[in-house]
């Protein structure tokens, strides 16, 4: 997924970068509202991140003229402003969310996830109902209609987390997928001390998924990855 981080101070917009990329965003940083423009023209982004503070146009102009154009991309907006008439006047602009610095980067993560799954949602459902329900990786299945979960068009019965949790690699094959972020978007929480939930999650999804379940490798020190299948190979290698 490609986020634009709209950002002028370097050290924050590193930090928001590095994060992001570990879990497996593209990212581009625009340090003011004119660049970011001129980048949403000549792009397209899942989700924009856009503080407000910025040294040539303000944010709040910058997602006034994105709306003006009828760009419908997801903004949350980042200040270090705590009021709520500032968090008002941003969302009556056509801001999704916002959030205030500073902030815990798991929920920060967590909202861009929620965000972008929103547009996505949008776009396969469209303004008149389903276009594709079907999400799908080489032999693996899933219809988020009827639920149902699929290997080599064999049915497999999976619990709502064992599913959710498949759902949060399908969306990205290919890409590592950290326990932080399986926890945040499967469990809501960003931390879990007292138990290995993902990775037993992940272990009976596996188990269940038969010879699918390889595709669903581990990566040392960061956390999973659904082997990526080129279109038309439905086969594991």
């Amino acid at each position: 997924m490609k986020v634009l981080v709209v950002e002028d101070e370097a050290r924050v917009a590193d930090f928001i970068q590095q994060g992001l990329r570990a879990d497996g965003w593209h990212v581009t940083v625009a340090p003011d509202g004119r660049t970011a423009l001129y980048l949403i023209e000549s792009d397209s982004f899942d989700v924009v991140v856009l503080d407000l503070m910025l040294p040539d146009l303000a944010g709040q102009e910058v997602c006034r003229r994105m709306r003006a154009r009828r760009d419908r991309t997801p903004i949350l907006m980042l200040t270090a402003l705590d009021k709520v008439d500032e968090r008002v006047a941003g969302l009556r602009l056509g801001a999704d969310d916002y959030l205030t610095k500073p902030f815990d980067f798991s929920e920060f993560a967590a909202r861009l996830e929620a965000l972008a799954r929103r547009k996505r949602d949008f776009e396969d459902f469209g303004p008149n109902g389903p276009t594709g329900t079907v999400l799908r990786v080489g032999p693996i299945s899933f219809d988020s209609e009827s639920l149902r979960v699929h290997c080599h068009e064999k049915e497999i019965p999976l619990t709502m987390k064992e599913r959710e949790t498949l759902t949060l690699f399908l969306d990205s094959p290919g890409k590592v997928i950290s326990r932080e972020r399986v926890l945040n978007a499967v469990w809501g929480v960003s931390k879990d001390p007292l138990t290995n939930a993902v990775d037993v999650t992940v272990a009976r999804l596996r188990k269940k998924l038969g010879p699918c379940g390889a595709m669903i490798e581990t990566v040392r020190g960061a956390g999973y990855r659904l082997k990526k299948v080129e279109e038309g190979e439905n086969e594991l290698a």
